[in-house]
């Protein structure tokens, strides 16, 4: 569920020219930027790009990152691009950063077919060249198969399910994650082509008959990129809701908040299930995810971070 509140009762003309007065003057009126991007959809938003520019002859993305600055700016940037184009920004700051290739799973597993398909054509028209090609280039091992799987995968909607395939790719499973040692091949292609349906029946094979969830034992000090991307892996297809509850959780709680993490789930889930995680977060912390971030952030960037969320009203 969308947290989302976007009235109706402005043009994308009149948007436009509201955002430019805010650009005018000594100083930039963050209020009301905040105020018009925060409170709109993302098809309302690529409206108010067009029109500005037709307007001013001018990218409105571009004034924004001349105007605004730090957390606040990365957060309004990645929020008006549109969907296919943020997570092509988020999978290429993963890939060259080398260092949460969680994102590229987050992304690759959550995402329809469809959304994916749109993630890496919106790269290609981007960067000039695709995602396989950079993932190739920056991993290897377990690891390159894993991803380059993940990211290219077109799976089956469907609710059909497999029993007998369920039990015995539990099994493969199983002898994969025993001890970190098996068939990483065969557990990489049950994870990039079976149904996210079937996986969920594969996961709960798995609990029925080892009595725990296949991640329990999956991660320790020692975990490599692969292991601890094959965790993200399973925990997004099990349950993608709780997991970015967990993300969050983890963001907000470590000494000095994780910005990043926290932007990337409220500004990319926020218009189809940040309710859901929200409500998964009070359920799990009985404290109310607005109020951890009133506390842990400041400045227009909470302010932001908050209109988002539904909490914020200028």
């Amino acid at each position: 569920m969308s947290t989302v509140i976007a009235p109706s009762i402005n043009t994308p003309q009149e948007d436009a020219e509201a955002l430019r007065k805010a650009f005018e003057g000594w100083g930039t009126d963050e209020n009301t930027v905040i105020s018009i991007l925060g409170h709109r959809t993302s098809h309302q938003i690529q409206l108010i790009r067009k029109s500005y520019e037709d307007i001013y002859h001018e990218d409105l993305v571009k004034r924004l990152e001349s105007e605004i600055k730090g957390d606040f700016e990365k957060a309004v940037y990645r929020w008006i691009l549109e969907p296919a184009d943020r997570d092509a920004v988020l999978v290429h700051v993963a890939i060259k950063s080398g260092k949460n290739y969680n994102v590229i799973v987050e992304i690759s597993s959550v995402l329809s077919p469809e959304e994916l398909f749109n993630v890496r054509r919106a790269y290609i028209n981007r960067y000039k060249h695709s995602i396989e090609e950079d993932l190739a280039i920056h991993t290897s091992g377990h690891l390159r198969q894993l991803l380059v799987g993940l990211v290219t995968s077109y799976r089956y909607t469907g609710d059909e399910i497999n029993a007998k395939l369920a039990q015995s790719e539990a099994e493969i499973l199983h002898e994969s994650v025993k001890e970190k040692k098996g068939s990483h091949e065969e557990a990489i292609r049950i994870l990039t082509t079976r149904s996210k349906t079937q996986l969920i029946a594969t996961f709960n094979r798995y609990r029925e008959t080892h009595g725990g969830s296949i991640t329990k034992k999956l991660l320790d000090e020692g975990s490599d990129d692969f292991q601890k991307s094959l965790y993200t892996t399973i925990r997004c297809f099990n349950d993608h809701v709780k997991y970015y509850e967990k993300v969050v959780r983890d963001a907000v709680k470590k000494i000095g908040t994780d910005e990043d993490a926290l932007t990337r789930v409220i500004v990319s889930r926020a218009y189809t299930d940040l309710k859901n995680i929200s409500d998964v977060y009070y359920k799990r912390n009985s404290v109310l995810l607005e109020h951890v971030i009133a506390k842990e952030i400041s400045g227009d960037y909470k302010k932001f971070l908050l209109t988002i969320l539904g909490w914020w009203h200028l």
